[in-house]
């Protein structure tokens, strides 16, 4: 994406009322630009092919194909794109499941809108977005005996630099706060960042920090 080209978002909602007011609310923000908007999953899955978004909106509950399905399918075509669950759901195992499938953001619809615009600026920036509601989520299944012993059973050593990077990612630091801190230029963080996805098997970001706090490698 050019320096000066606006971030494209997309909207996939069911409900006319709600995609309007995002569009409202949005209208206003520098350096964004509505693109399309789909009334369900199928639309979705329809537009997507035409024309891509850098950030896409997304509710969970949709006609034709719901949202734990479209992600799936998403997350296997088009990596690239952000995914930001907007919904009405904070239901915390539904939150770790759509995380850990690809998602780089989960808010409630009754979010800021001022929220939602540094969500989708985070996720540009920093490939996510960790909110309380997240976080809280993270912790809980963490907290579970039993999906410790269900993922990932034998712990990968990391290098000391590793870890450090580790520790500055579950801290929320951005990508450019990490690399002034471990003096790595922002692309040499982003590669170490994927070969520790690669190297503990991790699809996401929420996946490798869960690895990491599950297996005592970070407080």
């Amino acid at each position: 994406m050019a320096v000066n080209e606006p971030i494209k978002v997309a909207i996939a909602d069911d409900h006319k009322i709600f995609r309007d007011g995002i569009k409202m609310a949005l209208s206003g923000k520098d350096y964004l630009r509505i693109i399309w908007e789909a009334e369900d999953g199928k639309d979705l899955v329809h537009k997507m092919k035409i024309k891509l978004p850098d950030v896409l909106l997304m509710d969970i509950r949709m006609p034709e194909m719901d949202g734990v399905n479209a992600i799936s399918l998403l997350r296997k075509e088009y990596e690239q794109v952000k995914i930001i669950v907007l919904t009405m759901y904070d239901d915390q195992e539904m939150i770790s499941k759509m995380m850990e499938m690809g998602a780089n953001a989960y808010l409630t619809k009754t979010t800021d809108p001022e929220e939602i615009y540094n969500a989708i600026l985070t996720c540009m920036n920093d490939d996510f977005y960790f909110n309380d509601l997240v976080n809280k989520a993270v912790m809980m299944k963490l907290q579970s005996k039993k999906s410790v012993r269900q993922y990932y059973p034998n712990p990968i050593k990391m290098s000391e630099k590793e870890l450090k990077i580790l520790k500055l990612i579950a801290e929320d630091k951005t990508t450019e706060e990490i690399s002034k801190e471990v003096f790595l230029s922002p692309r040499t963080i982003e590669t170490i960042r994927q070969n520790m996805k690669t190297k503990v098997g991790a699809k996401t970001i929420a996946g490798l920090v869960m690895y990491a706090m599950r297996n005592k490698l970070i407080d």
